[in-house]
């Protein structure tokens, strides 16, 4: 049981991390077509971390 709580909280990490990663790697004209700025990046990786 906390085993998989931890597995869970490694997996959710690492999405984020991809997310914020491919993110930043995106121009300003591409994140805003997707519609977001730069300074929402984290707050959007973020987003993936909490679920």
């Amino acid at each position: 049981m906390y085993l998989t709580y931890v597995l869970s909280k490694i997996r959710a990490h690492q999405r984020y991390r991809r997310t914020l990663h491919a993110f930043k790697q995106l121009n300003d004209h591409l994140l805003e077509d997707v519609g977001i700025t730069r300074n929402e990046i984290d707050l959007v990786a973020r987003r993936q971390y909490d679920q």
